[in-house]
């Protein structure tokens, strides 16, 4: 017994060693080693270590070889000595034994290998046997964007002026930050980092000879150089190429002041002093940075098309990269980005070959917005114009005026979108901004107890197009299936309710595209779509200076709503997509996204706030598709009453504007407690459908006692017509001749008919509105303009407006009318908008649009870029001028009168 007894016990202890041992052996973690070589590069090296990381995270001890020698007693995963073909190329194969060879077309290939290979064993919880992957990217380069820029001007300064300073943006010192960018990059396998600014050498670098220029004090400088180098180097490390944007041609304020020169003025000419000094700034930079590329934009603080951009992008820009080469001994040229904006790329280009090689091009996709996938028109042939160059031309996705603040996630919308890129524009390259809120980077314009980051907002934004440009052929049945898991994941839910939300993104991402491209003012970031817009701006919208290119070339062929009320009214056949056709398709998108995201609500059980964030916008979608759509059909029946002059067309408008006026409200609702503001931009530039300076009118509850005025004004009108039986306006009253004491001496015209307006040509007055008559017109030089510009300096004891005459076409021979599309201080002095139009006609000529320049007490000058215009008159500054259509071109009478004024600014409506 006691045998048995002490046999058991032994048994039991040897069962004992034999169960903890095997335990042992289970439990020990598998080796494997990471062969690289020993001087590899940053890029492989940083992958490598990621997949290091990842693997010890799991059952695996894993370590980096530095010897290039694979451990047979272990797995290997090793770097091969075959390239693959292309340029961030890779391929990743194992072996029976469950090695696994890498291979890569350059050092980002291994690094993108390495990532890849990351991601699958993250995913899987284990090294993945049976590998046999081979990718490389469609585009070259795959670039975002990210703004050093601010919602407002910072004190004393003008557009684009931000030094780089702590105390403006903090977040550009937050390396953590940083490297979270830099890491959704990697993932998303973008390749180029933007950093937009007016002019940053001056917070970068000192200049022996201009030490006067420097805008930020010593230990401000020495944080910027420290982050600024973290910066490149991290991005480096994961294959990204940082660059440089920088405006032309700004100055910094010390070095302005110091010379008694503003620090952007359109109309200037090229200085000396101020070439010098940006040759030698540019230089210091490449000497600096010399793997840091630059974006050259020439355009709104130069004279716009012109010999001038030529000039100053071979004689200052070029050399100036070229001397910074030369001190670095390096003949290694950092690549330089035309921008086509506000210049003739093309010529720039030709002129800068043959002493620069290593150049870009870029332009903007749908101007600064997302309006079409199907461009066309003279903005499709300037892209392939470029294309064709033989250089790699840059899609800039640019501003997304009309998207914001609104989530959009249309998978389907940016695949096409970069589909067209390809086939229509023959590019090659992404240059992508963020999807709302540019100017308040990181944050969102969310109301939330903590600001929202973009980055985390808008993940799904900036993982679409990277998508895509990697490969834009995906089949879409597969990218259905591939995002309604994502976003199922996103949200702690199945399949079938990330469809849900896929369907409610693609529903709603088709509404403020087709709305802006049928009804919009401008592809620029003048105009928020989503405040909405005044019936004067749908019924006359040249008034507001409409830019046709949205309508020519990033838009279906189609009709704009005044075209579509023309050709109705005198039976004619329509073309292409129409007002009607868009006004009903927008409302069953925002009826589709609701129906679509409120069946994916009880699958959600992850991320809830942020859900509830996404259902909201889909509401306010839907509020904003009625809101257009009932406007379109009043305006439409407004439209017709221009035509008809029966007042019974005003009556059927009436309710569907009464309809629009409830929609916006609704719309207020759903964002007052939701949002911060629409607009991120929130400056004296913003003219849609409020002009917001200081910050004013950036929230639909600011805006929507101006709809419940137009109502109120309009309703007015109608009673009024119906009592007095005519739809004649308010008696005119001539604008009075203020007094102005001229620095040089000028001749004088009396403006009527039978006036000779210029010294040099005979044409004569044929037809002006009575309320210029008398004014004192300066004549001048018609040939002089065209060759020097306008510039006319005078003295005012009393603030005056300036009375300016722009010809209504586009040509070298006429002064171009302000328009801030591409000038950002073109609404400087108030002069953006058209107040008289088809105002005057001079014969042989476009008819003629009256603008108006306010100038403060004081000496002023009234600077306007070459080519012929009309100094019509100095008026007092607190004269009224009546904002109106003279109709003098033939092409009917004015009718805004029926909206009256927006009391509380005396705003014509």
């Amino acid at each position: 017994m006691k045998f048995i007894l002490r046999f058991t016990g032994y048994t039991v202890c040897m069962m004992f060693s034999l169960l903890l041992n095997s335990a042992i052996a289970k439990t020990a973690k598998e080796k494997i080693n990471v062969v690289i070589p020993a001087q590899a590069n940053v890029r492989v090296v940083f992958g490598a270590t990621q997949l290091v990381k990842q693997l010890n995270q799991l059952n695996y001890q894993a370590q980096i070889a530095k010897n290039n020698k694979p451990n047979t007693r272990v797995k290997n995963i090793t770097l091969t000595n075959q390239k693959t073909n292309g340029k961030e190329s890779y391929a990743i194969v194992s072996d029976a034994k469950g090695n696994i060879n890498i291979a890569g077309g350059d050092d980002s290939g291994i690094l993108y290998a390495f990532t890849t290979l990351t991601e699958q064993v993250k995913a899987q919880g284990k090294l993945p046997q049976n590998l046999q992957i081979k990718d490389k990217p469609e585009m070259v380069l795959r670039g975002t964007a990210i703004g050093l820029q601010k919602p407002d001007y910072l004190p004393g300064r003008d557009v684009y002026e931000y030094p780089y300073t702590p105390e403006t943006f903090p977040w550009f010192y937050d390396k953590q930050q940083w490297i979270a960018y830099l890491d959704m990059m990697l993932a998303n396998r973008y390749n180029s980092l933007y950093l937009w600014n007016g002019h940053p050498f001056s917070s970068l670098v000192k200049l022996k000879e201009y030490p006067y220029a420097l805008e930020v004090d010593e230990a401000t400088f020495k944080k910027n150089e420290e982050i600024f180098k973290f910066l490149t180097e991290e991005a480096d490390k994961r294959g990204i190429w940082v660059i440089q944007m920088f405006y032309n041609i700004l100055i910094p304020k010390p070095f302005a002041e110091k010379h008694g020169l503003k620090t952007q003025d359109r109309n200037r000419p090229i200085i000396p002093i101020i070439a010098d000094y940006t040759q030698k700034s540019i230089a210091a930079f490449v000497q600096k940075y010399p793997n840091v590329g630059l974006l050259v934009t020439l355009g709104e603080a130069m004279e716009g098309v012109g010999q001038d951009d030529i000039d100053w992008f071979t004689k200052t820009i070029i050399p100036g990269v070229q001397d910074g080469l030369k001190a670095l001994g390096s003949k290694t040229e950092p690549p330089i980005v035309l921008r086509a904006h506000d210049s003739d790329a093309p010529a720039v280009m030709k002129a800068a070959l043959p002493l620069y090689k290593n150049l870009y091009t870029m332009a903007k996709y749908n101007g600064e917005a997302l309006t079409t996938y199907t461009p066309r028109g003279k903005w499709a042939d300037l892209h392939r114009s470029l294309s064709r160059i033989g250089t790699v031309h840059v899609q800039n996705v640019h501003i997304l005026a009309n998207l914001e603040p609104f989530r959009y996630g249309s998978a389907d919308f940016i695949q096409k979108s970069v589909q067209a890129m390809h086939h229509v524009y023959e590019a090659n390259a992404l240059h992508l901004y963020p999807q709302a809120s540019y100017w308040d980077w990181p944050y969102t314009a969310d109301k939330a107890p903590n600001r929202l980051m973009q980055l985390d907002r808008d993940w799904i934004w900036y993982k679409a197009w990277a998508r895509y440009a990697w490969d834009s052929k995906r089949e879409r049945s597969a990218e259905i299936a591939y995002w309604s898991k994502e976003l199922g994941a996103k949200y702690g839910a199945n399949q079938e309710t990330g469809k849900y939300i896929l369907d409610a993104y693609e529903e709603s991402g088709e509404i403020s595209p087709k709305l802006l491209r049928r009804f919009g003012i401008t592809d620029g970031n003048r105009q928020t779509l989503t405040l909405g817009m005044l019936t004067t701006q749908f019924i006359n919208p040249f008034r507001y200076g409409v830019f046709t290119l949205m309508y020519e070339s990033e838009a279906p062929e189609g009709e704009m709503i005044i075209d579509y009320a023309e050709k109705e009214w005198k039976k004619q056949g329509h073309i292409g997509e129409t007002p009607v056709q868009v006004a009903k398709e927008v409302v069953e998108h925002g009826r589709k996204a609701i129906a679509a995201i409120e069946k994916a609500k009880t699958g959600v059980k992850a991320n809830q706030d942020e859900f509830d964030r996404l259902l909201n916008d889909m509401y306010c979608y839907d509020a904003m598709a009625n809101f257009y759509a009932d406007k379109v059909t009043a305006a439409l029946w407004i439209l017709k009453f221009k035509y008809s002059n029966d007042v019974k067309d005003l009556d059927q408008a009436l309710p569907f504007l009464e309809s629009s006026v409830q929609h916006y409200q609704k719309l207020v609702r759903l964002t007052e407690n939701h949002y911060l503001y629409a607009n991120s931009m929130q400056t004296k530039q913003r003219k849609i459908p409020m002009r917001g300076v200081d910050k004013t009118f950036i929230h639909w509850k600011e805006v929507l006692p101006v709809f419940e005025t137009e109502l109120k004004n309009f309703k007015h009108s109608i009673d009024s017509l119906k009592s007095t039986k005519t739809a004649s306006n308010i008696a005119f009253k001539a604008y009075e001749n203020a007094v102005v004491k001229f620095q040089d001496k000028q001749l004088y015209y009396t403006v009527k008919e039978q006036a000779k307006a210029f010294t040099d040509e005979d044409l004569q007055i044929k037809a002006l509105t009575p309320e210029l008559v008398g004014l004192n017109a300066l004549q001048l030089s018609a040939e002089a303009q065209i060759k020097n510009g306008t510039q006319i300096t005078f003295t005012n004891v009393k603030p005056v407006t300036v009375l300016v005459g722009f010809f209504n076409k586009k040509d070298a021979q006429f002064s171009p009318t302000p328009e801030l599309e591409t000038d950002a201080s073109a609404n400087n002095y108030g002069q953006a908008e058209s107040k008289l139009s088809n105002a005057i006609i001079i014969e042989n000529y476009p008819a003629i649009n009256v603008h108006a320049y306010t100038f403060p007490a004081g000496k002023n000058t009234l600077s306007l870029a070459k080519g012929k215009a009309l100094v019509l008159g100095f008026i007092d500054a607190n004269q009224k001028i009546k904002i109106f259509d003279a109709g003098l071109n033939g092409n009917g009478r004015d009718i805004d009168w029926l909206f009256g004024h927006y009391a509380p600014t005396d705003v014509k409506l």
